[in-house]
């Protein structure tokens, strides 16, 4: 499936930005103008079932490969830059030999969805489609307004079946086995994805590890200043 973009600047360096689940585009409304004044030209898609990209038919075409194959459908190979946030950081490892960046960032990614009560269960995603503002900002208290904004837009969009399209890989082992470009991985603070040794195991397949403190799972809205801090020296 080909995917609905958006792009900032027009630098000679491409980087491109793969949101989380139930979002799209527009979470990065200020990472992309960013990295755009650091000279890249930046590509941010709407996976499908999110944003203005298409749907699938059911929730059997929502899976990771589904989606990664959309991406290497869309988006260029051989970009300077890719970022991919949670579900967007899962479905970027899986695309990454095909589309060949020279480096990687994964933001709090969902290498693993946990099973059991407290695990991965998709029809709590799906009450997030009725959340009122007030709730919205009651889990995200240090997001601005626009950003508040976003998210309640985005959830109206967004196919909630693609949320049982996972079931299938809940408990199971996504994490990579290696870092086959340099590679960074910035965490939340706590991370609810990945735990203190799931980051040493990450350092020791050579990714680099990086903690933004006091951030939530979304890091580049709770603490945008924190995320650019992280990736600047970085890249």
């Amino acid at each position: 499936m080909r995917l609905h973009t958006a792009t900032w600047g027009s630098g000679d360096r491409i980087a491109l930005l793969v949101h989380g689940i139930m979002a799209d585009h527009r979470t990065w409304r200020r990472v992309g103008p960013a990295l755009a004044a650091r000279g890249y030209r930046v590509i941010a898609v709407d996976l499908r079932g999110h944003g203005l990209s298409g749907r699938a038919s059911g929730p059997a075409e929502y899976r990771p490969e589904d989606y990664a194959d959309d991406l290497v459908e869309t988006l260029p190979s051989g970009a300077e830059l890719a970022v991919g946030h949670s579900l967007g950081g899962l479905v970027l490892a899986r695309a990454l030999d095909r589309l060949k960046p020279a480096r990687a960032v994964y933001s709090d990614p969902a290498w693993h969805l946990a099973a059991g009560a407290d695990g991965y269960r998709p029809e709590l995603f799906v009450r997030g489609k009725s959340m009122t503002r007030e709730q919205i900002r009651g889990f995200n208290p240090h997001w601005a307004d626009e950003d508040i904004d976003t998210e309640m837009a985005s959830v109206r969009l967004w196919d909630e079946r693609s949320a049982y399209g996972l079931l299938d890989f809940v408990g199971a082992d996504l994490w990579p086995a290696r870092a086959s470009v340099p590679s960074l991985v910035t965490l939340a603070d706590p991370s609810m994805l990945v735990s203190p040794g799931d980051a040493r195991m990450l350092t020791g397949r050579g990714f680099t590890v990086r903690t933004v403190e006091k951030s939530g799972h979304t890091i580049h809205r709770d603490d945008f200043d924190g995320f650019m801090s992280a990736l600047d020296d970085w890249i």
